[in-house]
């Protein structure tokens, strides 16, 4: 497969993270062909046990995107 290449430089910030999720949209639509590392079970488990504790908070995906797009001041 030939590489393929994008004027990244060009992209603004905005547009480098629509790409990524673009690019995340499509890799995860078969999720038999995603596998998760070891890792990401405990790192789960120890999450919902401190949200199951009282001693996280959770965001929905859309708010959290937000709060990130905010952070990062894309405009």
């Amino acid at each position: 497969m030939a590489k393929i290449e994008l004027p990244l430089s060009q992209f603004t910030y905005a547009e480098k993270l629509d790409l990524l999720e673009t690019i995340w949209d499509d890799l995860s639509r078969d999720e038999a062909a995603f596998e998760s590392p070891a890792w990401h079970e405990n790192i789960l488990n120890e999450r919902k046990e401190a949200f199951s504790a009282g001693t996280a908070q959770h965001s929905d995906w859309a708010e959290a995107k937000e709060r990130i797009k905010r952070n990062l001041s894309c405009s």
